[in-house]
């Protein structure tokens, strides 16, 4: 299944609930930092996580950044592609391979 079904199988789950009425930019922000918070919280005494528990609490995180990316009218794999071309002028291979240094201590 690729982005565009999976944002209709979405859009269509919360058409037939009404709750795009709750959707703002500001609420699903907030939701993101809620469900990756939960993300991180199957790590919080043990770097070996529940996989099940992993994979519902990353869906949950994915699920609001699509549906952001929607809300404002932007494409997902669009605003990836540019920031990965703007992270590679930050980061070039020369410079950065094999490295956990910031920017600008490379």
């Amino acid at each position: 299944m690729n982005n565009l079904s999976v944002s209709a199988e979405i859009a269509a789950f919360v058409a037939e609930r009404d709750w795009a009425q709750f959707h703002s930019p500001e609420n699903l922000a907030k939701s993101i930092a809620i469900e990756a918070g939960e993300l991180l919280e199957c790590f919080q005494w043990n770097a070996d996580a529940n996989d099940a528990r992993v994979r519902e609490e990353l869906a949950d995180v994915l699920t609001y950044c699509l549906m952001l990316a929607d809300r404002i009218g932007a494409d997902p794999n669009q605003i990836i592609l540019d920031k990965l071309a703007v992270t590679r002028q930050k980061y070039p291979v020369e410079k950065a391979r094999g490295s956990s240094a910031k920017y600008d201590a490379l």
